[in-house]
């Protein structure tokens, strides 16, 4: 699984240099995978079978199989690996290949790959060249990646989850909501207060699941939403309360998110701070940090 981090600072990277980005989605990615295990299926409906009780044994990977995934991509990484590329150590997703004239960046995320290069003939090329060994849609310039919505101009990348967050908000009934110009409470001190328990908590945890991966591009969110997965054991009407003001501050922003100049210097910085003790049960402290490639934010976290 591609991590969060490689996939910004592939696109930071794209803006900052002015390369191309573009997607591709393989067809029946996992049929492509061979299997090193033994496993056995019923002959499908329309096979004829000369003995009764006779079973087929696999050789080619099929969806549904516990090992799909991983036999897919053992399949796509040996052959990116044959054709010169190194896949990066600090994420197994990530292969590149570089020249002294060109850089190219592949991401393998199941059936999706992102490329970037500075070249749109040599993107050709790779597409080309996968296309050869692997049946794949050519999706063009990235647009929509694991939920992320991808918006290119001349001034840099936008990254969003627009439709995510007004889906969240339609879910729980909150599109119509008014909206709220902050993220959180004023007040924090009644979350520690263990009285009116909500009847039924999953509702809740689940919402707080939805949002946690909003965080994907709103670092506004991070620190409130990290606060309100503490209490999912057992959530109170006070972090109800809290919840839809949450909700009600996405809606004065849904489109709210990150974003990536192409005129931004190729400098790493990193920022952190933390509170002291502030948790009254535990007296544990909060850390945040932020990490920018230039003007371009591309890993953050909030932790207790």
């Amino acid at each position: 699984m591609a991590k969060l981090t490689t996939v910004t600072l592939l696109i930071a990277l794209a803006a900052s240099n002015n390369w191309f980005l573009h997607q591709l989605d393989v067809d029946n990615a996992f049929l492509h995978g061979d299997l090193n295990d033994e496993v056995y299926m019923e002959p499908p409906p329309g096979l004829k079978i000369h003995n009764e009780g006779q079973i087929c044994r696999l050789t080619k990977s099929l969806y549904g199989l516990k090992q799909a995934s991983r036999q897919w991509f053992e399949k796509v990484s040996s052959f990116l690996i044959s054709a010169n590329y190194i896949q990066s150590k600090s994420d197994h997703s990530l292969f590149i290949r570089k020249t002294p004239t060109s850089f190219i960046a592949l991401l393998v995320y199941m059936d999706d790959i992102v490329l970037t290069k500075n070249s749109m003939m040599e993107i050709n090329c790779i597409k080309e060249l996968l296309h050869n060994k692997f049946r794949i849609k050519n999706l063009g310039e990235l647009k929509y990646f694991l939920g992320l919505e991808v918006a290119i101009s001349k001034k840099g990348i936008h990254l969003c989850q627009r439709k995510y967050a007004l889906d969240i908000l339609e879910e729980t009934g909150m599109l119509g909501c008014k909206p709220s110009s902050t993220p959180f409470l004023s007040d924090i001190s009644p979350l520690y207060k263990f009285d009116n328990y909500l009847d039924d908590p999953g509702p809740y945890r689940k919402l707080i699941g939805k949002l946690l991966y909003l965080t994907n591009t709103r670092l506004d969110l991070c620190f409130s939403i990290n606060l309100l997965s503490q209490f999912m054991q057992s959530p109170t009407d006070y972090h109800c309360r809290a919840i839809k003001h949450i909700l009600r501050y996405i809606k004065s922003k849904p489109s709210e998110g990150l974003f990536f100049a192409t005129d931004s210097p190729m400098q790493l910085k990193a920022f952190s701070d933390s509170d002291w003790a502030t948790c009254p049960n535990t007296r544990r402290s909060t850390t945040g940090l932020c990490i920018f490639l230039g003007s371009s934010l591309i890993s953050w976290k909030s932790k207790k």
